[in-house]
Parts: C-alpha cells; sequence; structure tokens
C-alpha cells in the first residue's frame, strides 16, 4: 500500500505539500496540485480520514531563515518580524543558515515538516530551480528579487550612491571601496551604486575594490592591504557597518586618525554605530519597516491568498557622523 512519502516521490514535491493537497491546506501552485493529484491517482494512494480532519487547521507559525545572526542587522531584522507575529497572533521560528545553501534547505523542509504556515527567507542569492518544490507562502526579504515570490528590501544602489558621494562632498579625493561577497545581491547592487560615481574620475582604479565577507576580521585584513597598496587613499566606502568597523579597528592599528587622515563610512544603520569611537557614518536601512512589511505580507498570503508577487524597496537614509567630518570639524 502506498503512503505519503511514496506519492511524494513520485511527485517530486516534499511530504508536507503533498499533506497540504490532501488536507487542502494552504497555498499550493497549480502546475504542483495537479502533480501530486496524478500521483495519488496512479499510487491509487488513501490518506486516513482521522489524520486529515485532524491535520486541517493552520498552525499560525511562521519560519524565519537568516544568514547569519551574529551580524547585528539581522537579530534587529528578527524582532520586528515576531512582533508583528505575534501582534497578529503568529509564533516564530528563528532558523540560521550561517550563509549556507544547504541549511536554507534544510530549514525550509523542516519548517514544511513542523507544519509552518509561511516562510520568510533572506538568502544570499536565489534560484527558481532551487525553491519550486516547495509550495509554503513565502516573502524574500532584504536579500533577493525572485519574480514567482513577494520581496521585501532597501535601495542598496541609490545607498551606495548617497555614501560615496557624501565622502567626495566631505573632501576625499580617492575613495576606496570594501564590497561584500561577491554572491550576495545586496553587495552587487552596493558595488555598482558606488562605480557608478566614480569610474569617469581621474584617479579610479579597479584595484580600489576589494571584496570581504561581512566581519570585521576579514575587514581588517582588506583595510591593510588597500592602505599598503595606495596610501593616498583618504575614503573607504564600506559595504556594510561590520567592514566599516573592522576599518576603524584597522585604520587605527596603523597609527591613522579617522576622519583627520581618513574618512570611513558604512551601510546598514546597525546600533553600534553611534557607540564607537569615532562613531561611524553609515546608510541606515529601515530595518523595522522592512521586517513589519514582509511580516504582514506573507500573513495576508496565508490569510487571503496570493494574487501576484509584490515587489517592495525601501529608502535609505544618510546618517552623518564623526568618522566622515571634513578635516577639522567637529559634527554636532
Amino acid at each position: 500500500m502506498a503512503n505519503i512519502r511514496d506519492v511524494a516521490k513520485k511527485a517530486g514535491v516534499s511530504v508536507a505539500t503533498v499533506s497540504r493537497v490532501v488536507n487542502k491546506n494552504g497555498y499550493v501552485k497549480k502546475s504542483t496540485l495537479e502533480k501530486v493529484n496524478k500521483a495519488i491517482s496512479e499510487l491509487n494512494y488513501s490518506p486516513n480520514a482521522i489524520a486529515v480532519s485532524l491535520n486541517n487547521k493552520k498552525t499560525k507559525t511562521l519560519g524565519l531563515i537568516l544568514p547569519d545572526i551574529t551580524n547585528p542587522f539581522f537579530p534587529e531584522l528578527a524582532k520586528a518580524v515576531e512582533e508583528v507575529a505575534n501582534q497578529n497572533g503568529y509564533t516564530m521560528i528563528l532558523c540560521n543558515s550561517n550563509g549556507l545553501l544547504e541549511k536554507e534547505m534544510e530549514h525550509i523542509e523542516m519548517l514544511e515538516r513542523k507544519y509552518a504556515d509561511g516562510i520568510i527567507l533572506a538568502s544570499d542569492s536565489y534560484t527558481e530551480e532551487r525553491l519550486k518544490g516547495t509550495d509554503l507562502p513565502m516573502v524574500l526579504l532584504d536579500r533577493g528579487v525572485n519574480p514567482n515570490h513577494s520581496s521585501i528590501t532597501a535601495n542598496n544602489f541609490s545607498g551606495a550612491v548617497m555614501a560615496t558621494k557624501h565622502l567626495l562632498k566631505q573632501g576625499c579625493k580617492k575613495i576606496a571601496h570594501i564590497a561584500g561577497p561577491k554572491n550576495v545581491l545586496t553587495a552587487v547592487d552596493r558595488l555598482k551604486g558606488y562605480q557608478s560615481v566614480v569610474r569617469d574620475s581621474n584617479w579610479y582604479d579597479g584595484d580600489l575594490i576589494i571584496h570581504a565577507n561581512y566581519n570585521t576580521k576579514e575587514a581588517i585584513t582588506a583595510t591593510k592591504k588597500l592602505l599598503e597598496m595606495d596610501s593616498s587613499i583618504d575614503g573607504i566606502f564600506a559595504s556594510n557597518d561590520l567592514i566599516a568597523i573592522g576599518c576603524l579597528k584597522a585604520i587605527r592599528s596603523i597609527g591613522w586618525k579617522v576622519p583627520d587622515d581618513i574618512a570611513v563610512i558604512g551601510f546598514d544603520g546597525i546600533s553600534l554605530t553611534d557607540l564607537i569611537i569615532p562613531q561611524l557614518s553609515t546608510i541606515k536601512q529601515p530595518v523595522y519597516e522592512m521586517g513589519e512589511a514582509a511580516t504582514k505580507l506573507l500573513i495576508n498570503e496565508i490569510e487571503v491568498g496570493k494574487k501576484e508577487s509584490l515587489f517592495k524597496e525601501f529608502d535609505v537614509t544618510l546618517i552623518h557622523r564623526e568618522s566622515t567630518d571634513k578635516r577639522g570639524e567637529i559634527n554636532e
């Protein structure tokens, strides 16, 4: 006698998706529904009626998958998601992928097995091939755009333009960029924004760009490498605040002063940026509003159904602090 796993294997979907079809619980794409029903028919699968009646309810649970909970930006995001979820009668399961594709997929499968009603996913990169077997309602947050899923993000390109122009306005003559990982979509957009401002400058050189993961350790190494290569660099745009904090530490270690010798600006607007010395200029993302919007959008898809994929891009804000003051200037 066929069981639910046999049906899932034949249809090429997860067990949780078959369960959703059988229980008529939650959104399932038409093409997936047809594949599952065909497999059920061919295997003559008959679900237990009692189990169906017990499972034909929502769990009021949302999954949140983040790439790196050690980056202060993401706990701030998680706080917003949890608060809005709780306000709407949902609980949240927090998962950390460490930026690994395998971990992301394991978390998605676990959330399906736990009958989560939907997922908010912040991932380094997205492909439809990876997500096509998942029929849980899903919203992409901060790090991705996919035509088949709703997405919430900030205007990373515009923020990078803003940061680079700010350094120029503050008197910087040669600006380097410590970019994030090449596979992270936010880092790619921030790099493009920087390049759009400086590429026609007579001082611009591709060697002024160096990639690092979003952590202080790699940022320290990258900063020292840049300044050893070219001591005339007097401004650094860091792809996120953790990289910028690493820049400050590296600059201090070689005896330079910020902003007297070199100016530094980050991106994200994490709470640490106004606690360090010197206080760090940054491009602030509206982190709470982004988490709030993603959660409300997901809950609406769960309870009402998704009519079409939506894309919302939030504006960012320049926060000018001590690290980009003009030489000899005191920022009030």
